[in-house]
C-alpha cells in the first residue's frame, strides 16, 4: 500500500484541525503567577505543526500551493462548525435522551469553537504565510530557521489573541475578570508555541527534505 508524500502531509493537517475544533475547548493549567493562573487550550499539542506544515510546503512548492491548502482547512472548520450547529439542533431519539444536554454541551461548545477559530485561523495562516514569502525573498532562501520562526512567532500571537478572546470570553461575567483570565490563557499559550515552533524547526528540515525526494 503506497501512500503519497503530499496526500499524507494534507492529511496530517486536516487531522491537526479537527482535533483542535473538536477537543480544544478543554483548558490546563500551567502556572500561578500572583492573582494570574496561567492556562493553555489542550490544542497547543497540534497547532504548531499547523505553522510547520504551512512553512514546509511553502519552501517547497511555493506559498500558492499552501494558500490552497489553507483555504481547504478553513473550509473543513466550517463544515464542523454547521455539522455542530445542526446536530445539536436536531431532537434525540428516546433512547438519547438522557445524554442529550451533555452532547449539546460538548458540541454547543464545538460550534463557538469552530467560529473563532475559523476567524483566528484565516487571519493567522495566511499571515504566516505572507511572513514566511516576503522572508524568502528578502533573504534568498537563507536562514531557513530564522523565516520559520519569525513568521510563526508573528502568526501564532495573531492567532492566540483573535481566538482565546472569540472563544473564551465569558458574557455577563465583569470585564476585569475576562481580561484577567484571557491573558493568562494568551501569554503562556503563545509563549509555549514559541518555544514548540524552535522546537520543531529540525522537523520543518526533515519535512522539506522528505518532501523532496
Amino acid at each position: 500500500m503506497k501512500i503519497q508524500k503530499f496526500d499524507l502531509l494534507v492529511s496530517l493537517y486536516v487531522f491537526c484541525i479537527l482535533v483542535a475544533e473538536l477537543m480544544g475547548g478543554k483548558t490546563i493549567p500551567l502556572l500561578k503567577l500572583g492573582s494570574i493562573h496561567l492556562s493553555a487550550s489542550v490544542a497547543i499539542f497540534v497547532i504548531p505543526l499547523l505553522f510547520t506544515i504551512n512553512d514546509v510546503i511553502t519552501e517547497v512548492y511555493g506559498p500558492e500551493r499552501t494558500r490552497s491548502v489553507i483555504r481547504s482547512g478553513l473550509l473543513m472548520i466550517f463544515l464542523v462548525l454547521l455539522s455542530s450547529l445542526f446536530f445539536t439542533w436536531l431532537p434525540p431519539s428516546s433512547r438519547f435522551a438522557a445524554s442529550e444536554s451533555a452532547y449539546d454541551t460538548i458540541f454547543g461548545l464545538s460550534a463557538r469553537i469552530s467560529a473563532a477559530s475559523l476567524t483566528a485561523f484565516a487571519l493567522a495562516e495566511f499571515l504566516d504565510v505572507a511572513v514566511f514569502v516576503r522572508l524568502k525573498k528578502r533573504m534568498r532562501k537563507r536562514a531557513l530557521w530564522f523565516r520559520n520562526n519569525v513568521s510563526n512567532f508573528a502568526a501564532q500571537l495573531i492567532d492566540t489573541v483573535v481566538f482565546m478572546s472569540l472563544a473564551f470570553y465569558a458574557f455577563g461575567t465583569p470585564l476585569g475578570e475576562n481580561v484577567t483570565f484571557l491573558v493568562g490563557l494568551i501569554v503562556p499559550y503563545w509563549l509555549v508555541k514559541c518555544a514548540l515552533s524552535v522546537v520543531e524547526t529540525p522537523l520543518v528540515y526533515l519535512g522539506i527534505r522528505w518532501l523532496k525526494k
